[in-house]
């Protein structure tokens, strides 16, 4: 569908963002239905075509809407936040997905839905009709910490990773003296084929074969060193380039950093999951830093400049005479990188006049004098007194 603009996932599937999951799923299962490849076999090449490119685009948006943390994603940055990113980080996976599985959690486990398996779709594998597969090893998953100035200006980190790696003695063939032979099973195909019944009537469905998992070849002696499985424990430092602006519970994916696959299969990935340190000056919204500023009530009444920390070093920042408590003040551009995104965000400075809690005789003298004069008593103006006077100078 590279040659067309990618369409919204709810419009895809004809939903809305209010839509339950019974309704998303009920909407796909319609879609998979009418646009399914082997409903239109009979017809022509351009039919068979746009058929194909709708079934895709289909389980592509259900594969997103489906899942509460995507869905949650594309509702706030929208495709660029199901952008792939490099291999070295970014946000990666959000589009890639396995047709069989959604199907399967749709249409119920043990039915592949498709003459062949769904890998003779262009775009969803690589295997072809009745081509052998290669073993894909399982994901890693770890947890880095950042701090607030590793997350503004993004970081490196190199980390050594516990996982399965080829095995050094057989070059992860599995094999002893690198022979195999053809499997007897699936006469070297990979696949077996079987004939079902399905919505569409009856169908013939492959599925991988279950003696060479796949690969059409059996080995006639195994490797002593791994055991015939072609991989071994190992250790390996990799490096994750972490992009400015994640946050807490934001998950990166490196394709190919996690564990190898058995026979030279292919490797799983490395899933990084960040965890934000607190920062003992400021609070996180997004990309947004909040600041509490505490000032005397002198500095309050008479005005002053007061040095705040950002992340990038102080900045002063004049306080008006007449401040009250609660005034924010906001520095624009002095927030965190909106990843995924352009721009900087805000920070903002939550003005508090400082109230002491005990006071000497002399203090309580003077104190009683002020009190007596006009300036003294509380004579708010109107926009002072409104709620939502405060809420919209918060916001601007």
């Amino acid at each position: 569908m590279a040659d067309k603009q990618k369409r919204d996932y709810y419009e895809v599937l004809g939903v809305n963002k209010s839509s339950t999951p019974d309704e998303i799923k009920s909407a796909y299962r319609k879609a998979a239905l009418k646009w399914h490849p082997d409903k239109w076999v009979n017809g022509t090449d351009a039919e068979k075509k746009t058929a194909e490119e709708n079934f895709k685009e289909a389980s592509e948006a259900y594969s997103v809407l489906s899942d509460e943390n995507k869905k949650a994603r594309y509702d706030r940055y929208g495709f660029a936040g199901m952008d792939g990113g490099s291999a070295s980080g970014g946000f990666g996976g959000f589009a890639d997905f396995d047709l069989n599985d959604i199907l399967n959690q749709v249409f119920g486990h043990g039915f592949d839905f498709g003459r062949g398996g769904f890998s003779s779709f262009s775009g969803f594998g690589g295997g072809g009709r009745g081509g052998t597969v290669k073993q894909r090893g399982s994901d890693l998953r770890v947890k880095v910490k950042l701090n607030l100035q590793e997350i503004a200006h993004g970081t490196k980190k190199k980390i050594k990773v516990s996982k399965y790696v080829a095995c050094t003695h057989c070059h992860g063939s599995g094999s002893e003296d690198g022979s195999t032979e053809t499997c007897p099973t699936c006469h070297g195909r990979g696949q077996v084929v079987q004939t079902v019944n399905s919505f569409f009537g009856q169908m013939q469905t492959a599925s991988v074969c279950p003696t060479c998992n796949g690969t059409g070849t059996v080995i006639k002696k195994k490797c002593t060193h791994c055991g015939g499985e072609g991989i071994m424990k190992g250790e390996e430092i990799i490096e994750i380039d972490i992009p400015a602006g994640v946050g807490e519970g934001m998950q990166l994916t490196l394709r190919g950093k996690g564990n190898a696959g058995s026979h030279n299969g292919i490797n799983g990935d490395l899933l990084v999951l960040i965890e934000e340190e607190p920062h003992p000056d400021f609070e996180r919204d997004e990309s947004t830093l909040i600041y509490n500023l505490f000032i005397t009530i002198p500095e309050a009444i008479m005005g002053t400049q007061a040095e705040v920390p950002t992340v990038d070093g102080k900045v002063r920042v004049k306080i008006a005479p007449g401040t009250q408590s609660g005034k924010v003040l906001r520095l624009r551009g002095k927030g965190l990188p909106i990843v995924n995104g352009y721009g900087v965000g805000d920070m903002l400075v939550n003005v508090n006049v400082w109230v002491p809690k005990k006071i000497n005789k002399k203090e309580e003298e003077l104190l009683q004098q002020l009190a007596q004069s006009e300036n003294f008593k509380p004579n708010p103006s109107a926009e002072e007194k409104s709620f939502f006077s405060k809420i919209k100078d918060y916001f601007n």
